[in-house]
């Protein structure tokens, strides 16, 4: 009676709903730091401007965390389970996406070491011409592979709170059984991508 918009919501319209009624409502229900996740979710779905491929790791990452908070209240008969199931089955697609990219910019890597041992100078003014595009292209490869390492960091931040909470007794979640060992798996698999992209850098 009293909601600050009425519904039907659309996800914009909910978040605001979050932000209006937080203090007088859901601190009652949820921690209250999660108002951060609110702000998170809100500053980057409501705003209509396009999110890369880490920021969305990351919105659903703190959209599991809001989903996960709400369910040690009620499983809202049934739904809150199948969003959480769905919203983490995206972000386990992302993920082996970026798992696939890791091991390419691994081969790249790779590739480019044997270039850099290859002597490239400059023998004509063509070549001059076009060593400007060449730091350009250099430059838009360094924000790749920053961005790479950022999902990496985030995916690593992600399958330690799965596993710290599966292991805590006293956490009330929504995740399948197999989530540890999927979580435990993806981490192996996350530390080796990084042992290799920190050999590549070292060398």
């Amino acid at each position: 009676q009293i909601v600050y918009l009425k519904p039907p919501w659309t996800v914009a319209n909910l978040l605001k709903c979050y932000r209006k009624h937080w203090v007088a409502v859901f601190d009652y229900v949820v921690p209250r730091k999660l108002l951060s996740t609110v702000e998170c979710l809100h500053k980057h779905l409501c705003t209509g401007k396009p999110v890369d491929d880490s920021t969305v790791r990351l919105l659903l990452q703190e959209s599991k965390k809001l989903l996960h908070a709400f369910s040690s209240r009620s499983d809202y008969k049934g739904v809150l389970p199948q969003a959480y199931a769905e919203v983490n089955k995206l972000h386990h697609m992302l993920t082996q996406d970026l798992s696939e990219d890791i091991m390419v910019l691994s081969e790249n890597a790779a590739c480019e070491k044997m270039e850099a041992m290859t002597p490239n100078l400059p023998n004509s003014e063509e070549e001059k011409k076009l060593q400007p595009s060449f730091h350009v292209t250099q430059e838009n490869r360094h924000q790749e592979i920053w961005s790479v390492l950022e999902g990496v960091w985030n995916t690593i931040n992600l399958y330690s709170i799965e596993i710290f909470q599966k292991l805590d007794p006293s956490t009330v979640t929504v995740t399948a059984k197999s989530s540890l060992e999927e979580a435990f798996l993806g981490l192996q698999k996350l530390l080796a991508a990084v042992n290799d992209i920190r050999e590549g850098i070292s060398r």
